[in-house]
């Protein structure tokens, strides 16, 4: 069976710093190899909820944990300069000691390039450049003097230093056609939409050595917990993601079968907003247990 690795994702929206810092602690101690938290500019179908920035947050919780990867899931790319993002990635690379993980796509909320301007509401447009941002961001990385003339960006003699501690991983995430392309060309790990994975062994092969990974809401039951109340509340906040409820036993038996299937890291979105006490008890139900079968 493939080795799966857990990483958390926590919306950084209507908890504190000192909320997200105890929630991040917790999942290092807890066995999660990794946090990501959102990049928008207003919280999706939460509009009036407070938000912290992206690569602010993940800086924040870098310097507040030890060995946990940090990044988001993933980072809008309209939203920042690439010239911009390969500086702020590779800064967090250095201060982390090598844990940050670019994950990056064109945008998944069309109205937020229009109520804030930050560019094309085409998809065709932004695919377009968020391919000139990877090319800029890779050169910018390996230290090259960058004389670049595309359509969204250009770059003369451009230089950055200092490089990488090493190779900050890229996490893309979709299945269209383009998109695929730059995970072929570009990335190391492949994000996939839960509702895509009967399309996983077709797709497959075109995404190169990209490694695979999936998002999803779960509930964790516990002993003694009230199945049907925290079942009710998992499809009352997320029913439209269709969570995953189970107990211990039951998730561990739902994550082999995503193993089996070559998907090696599953970012889990909790419906309790993951309180320390749910995360530390996953670790002990499922990421251990996981651990010891393979």
């Amino acid at each position: 069976m493939t080795t799966i690795e857990f990483h958390l994702f926590m919306p950084q929206m209507r908890l504190s710093f000192d909320q997200l810092v105890t929630r991040a602690r917790a999942a290092e101690s807890a066995g999660f190899a990794g946090i990501s938290g959102m990049d928008h500019l207003v919280p999706p179908q939460a509009e009036d909820q407070p938000m912290y920035e992206a690569i602010v947050t993940t800086t924040w919780l870098a310097a507040h944990t030890e060995r946990i990867k940090v990044g988001s899931l993933v980072l809008c790319d309209a939203f920042r300069l690439p010239a911009v993002l390969a500086r702020q990635a590779v800064s967090i690379d250095h201060a982390s000691g090598g844990r940050f993980e670019l994950g990056i796509g064109w945008g998944s909320v069309r109205d937020e390039f229009t109520t804030f301007g930050v560019g094309s509401t085409e998809p065709r447009e932004r695919v377009e450049r968020l391919r000139e941002t990877l090319e800029i961001v890779r050169a910018l990385w390996a230290g090259e003097v960058v004389d670049y003339d595309g359509h969204h960006h250009q770059l003369q003699g451009a230089r950055q230093e200092p490089r990488p501690l090493g190779r900050i991983p890229i996490v893309i995430g979709g299945t269209g056609r383009k998109t695929l392309a730059l995970v072929r060309e570009f990335a190391d790990w492949w994000n996939v939409h839960v509702a895509s994975l009967g399309k996983l062994d077709e797709l497959r092969s075109q995404v190169g050595d990209a490694r695979v990974s999936i998002q999803q809401m779960v509930a964790l039951v516990r002993k003694g917990d009230d199945r049907k109340s925290i079942t009710d509340l998992a499809n009352r906040r997320f029913g439209f993601a269709g969570p995953v409820v189970g107990s211990g036993p039951e998730l561990v038996d739902h994550y082999g079968r995503l193993a089996d299937q070559g998907i090696e890291r599953v970012y889990t979105w909790f419906c309790d907003f993951a309180p320390p006490e749910t995360l530390l008890a996953f670790g002990d139900e499922v990421i251990a247990p996981m651990s010891v079968a393979t």
